[in-house]
C-alpha cells in the first residue's frame, strides 16, 4: 500500500510529539532545537517549492515532504547525547536519524519501495558526494533533499548573521573561531568552481565561504532560481570581509548561478 495523505498527516504529529521531548529549561538548548524545527519546516517547504516546480505526482509529493521531514531527526539526538551538530566530534546524523526511525517504527506504514527511497535520501543528504550505483528514481530524491536542504541552510545561516553580535551559538558555528582569516584551500575551491571540504575549515569566514559554495552542488533550475530570487551569495558575502580574493572567489558562485539560469 502507498503512503498518501492521511499517513503524511500521522507523521507530522509523531514528529512534533518526538521533538517536543528534547525542549527542557535550558533556553540555549530550547533555541537550538527550535532553530532545527524550524529547519525541518523550511525543507519541508523548500521540496513542495521544487516538487511544484518539477511537476511531482501527488505520491512523490507525499514521499518529498516525508523525505523532508525525516532528514535531520538525528539532530536532536545527537544535540542531546554530544551538545554539537558537528558530525566529526560525535556521528554521522544522517546514520543516527535513521537509527531512531528504525526503532520507533517510523516508515511501517510504507511499502517496501518507499521505505528505500526515503532511507537513501536522507542517507545521502549530507555526503560529500552522490552514489554512481543507484538507479534514477532514487538519485532523483537524493538530489531533490539536498538541494531543498541547502535552501534551507542558507536562510537558517543567514538569520543567524543578522543577530550573532547579540546572541552568539557555537552549536551552530560548528566551534569555529571568528577571526578575520579565510584559509586558502577553501578560496581555491571556489576558484574551482567545487564545493570546499569542512576538514579544510578554520575560521567562521571559511565556513561562510564554505557555504556560498555549495552553490556548485545543486541539481534543478528552480533551485538556482530560488538562490537568485532569494539573493542567498549577496547575504552571505555582505558578512565577510572586503577582500580581492573573496570577491574573486565569489563571482564564480554568482557567475556559475548565471549560467545554470
Amino acid at each position: 500500500m502507498a503512503m498518501n495523505r492521511k499517513h503524511l498527516t500521522y507523521l507530522k504529529k509523531w514528529f512534533a510529539d518526538y521533538v517536543a521531548d528534547f525542549y527542557t529549561e535550558d533556553p540555549i538548548n530550547n533555541s537550538t532545537i527550535r532553530l532545527k524545527e524550524k529547519h525541518t519546516e523550511g525543507v519541508c517547504r523548500n521540496m513542495i517549492l521544487l516538487g511544484s516546480a518539477l511537476d511531482l505526482s501527488d505520491q512523490d509529493m507525499i514521499l518529498a515532504e516525508i523525505m523532508g521531514l525525516f532528514h535531520d531527526v538525528g539532530r536532536f539526538k545527537q544535540y542531546a547525547v554530544y551538545g554539537t551538530f558537528k558530525d566529526v566530534d560525535s556521528e554521522n546524523h544522517a546514520m543516527l536519524g535513521l537509527r531512531q526511525m528504525a526503532a520507533h517504527k517510523v516508515l511501517a506504514g510504507c511499502n517496501r519501495d518507499e521505505k528505500r527511497w526515503i532511507a537513501k535520501a536522507i542517507a545521502f543528504h549530507n555526503t560529500m558526494t552522490i552514489p554512481e550505483d543507484q538507479d534514477e528514481r532514487t538519485l532523483f530524491f537524493i538530489r531533490l533533499l539536498r538541494d531543498a536542504d541547502k535552501l534551507d541552510i542558507w536562510r537558517v545561516f543567514i538569520d543567524y548573521y543578522k543577530v550573532r553580535d547579540k546572541r552568539v551559538n557555537a552549536a551552530v558555528e560548528i566551534g569555529l573561531p571568528d577571526d578575520p582569516a579565510f584559509s586558502p584551500s577553501v578560496i581555491a575551491a571556489l576558484n574551482n568552481g567545487c564545493f570546499a571540504r569542512i576538514q579544510d575549515l578554520k575560521t567562521l569566514n571559511d565556513f561562510k565561504l564554505l557555504q556560498i559554495s555549495w552553490v556548485f552542488d545543486l541539481n534543478f533550475i528552480p533551485s538556482f532560481r530560488a538562490v537568485k530570487e532569494r539573493k542567498y551569495i549577496e547575504k552571505i558575502e555582505a558578512t565577510l570581509p572586503h577582500s580581492k580574493e573573496i570577491t574573486a572567489a565569489v563571482k564564480h558562485a554568482h557567475d556559475y548561478v548565471e549560467r545554470r539560469l
